[in-house]
């Protein structure tokens, strides 16, 4: 995997893996849904991605689709992304959009994709009727996100991290037809996250009151991408296969949900 600096003006936080080396697994990870999971449903579609962030993956996307539209709340992330992506892709536009709601109008696309994102927002039902009005009759809202199961510690980034329980309610309220599947990794994936569980209970002997737990987000947010870093950073050394991980070596599965990495959803608007 090559460096790959970030477009000027974009932020730069750990809940948007940058293509650099040290973040390989993250990246790939996150890269699955758009290198596998999505291509069959967008391919010749009208989509939204909502939650684009850099841009990379809806980038990716609009190789497939017929005209894809990525939105994120940061205007300097969309600015650089228009920069870097959209002048070379005539499908492709990056817009400003804080969401709940979506500006856009009703029945305005075939698909809505929205990958690792609703875990950062307060208002997570109003997204999900957000993304079925905005969907067509026949319509596919694919989504993702982390299971909290597998979640090692607080992410001051995340607002709520789900099971798969409690998505199968909040998708079902909205939805009809649905099905839901969890990511998981080959052996070289789980050799890297035991590791990294490893060096995060290392760290955690430490905060003996569960600070982390309580304490504001916003106090939270420093440390935890420094220690993410120095964390990511040595486990690139130290985990011999974290350099050669591909979103390959990702699949999704339909048992043994709770052990899965993180949550995937098919929506059909009917």
């Amino acid at each position: 995997m090559t460096t790959e600096p970030l477009a000027k003006d974009a932020i730069a936080d750990y809940e948007r893996p940058a293509n650099v080396d040290y973040n390989n697994i993250t990246y790939q990870r996150c890269q699955f849904a758009y290198d596998h999971f999505a291509i069959p449903y967008i391919t010749g579609k009208k989509v939204l991605d909502v939650g684009c962030g850099h841009g990379y993956g809806t980038a990716e996307m609009a190789k497939y689709a017929a005209d894809i539209t990525g939105a994120d709340y940061s205007q300097p992330t969309i600015d650089a992304n228009n920069a870097r992506y959209a002048k070379a892709l005539p499908n492709l536009r990056f817009v400003q959009n804080k969401v709940p709601p979506l500006n856009f109008p009703g029945e305005s696309f075939d698909v809505v994709t929205s990958f690792q994102f609703i875990e950062h927002l307060e208002t997570r039902l109003e997204f999900i009727k957000e993304a079925h009005r905005v969907l067509k009759t026949g319509g596919t809202l694919l989504l993702s996100t982390p299971n909290v199961k597998r979640s090692l510690a607080r992410n001051p980034f995340h607002v709520h991290e789900y099971t798969f329980d409690e998505m199968k309610s909040e998708i079902g309220s909205v939805f009809k037809s649905f099905e839901l599947m969890g990511l998981a990794g080959n052996e070289k994936v789980e050799e890297y996250y035991r590791k990294n569980a490893e060096w995060a209970q290392k760290i955690l002997k430490w905060d003996i009151l569960g600070l982390h737990k309580i304490l504001p987000a916003s106090l939270l947010v420093k440390p935890y991408n420094v220690i993410t870093n120095i964390m990511r950073k040595d486990l690139s050394k130290t985990v011999s296969v974290s350099s050669s991980i591909t979103s390959n070596d990702f699949y999704l599965r339909t048992t043994d949900l709770d052990t899965t990495l993180d949550i995937f959803v098919v929506a059909k608007k009917i």
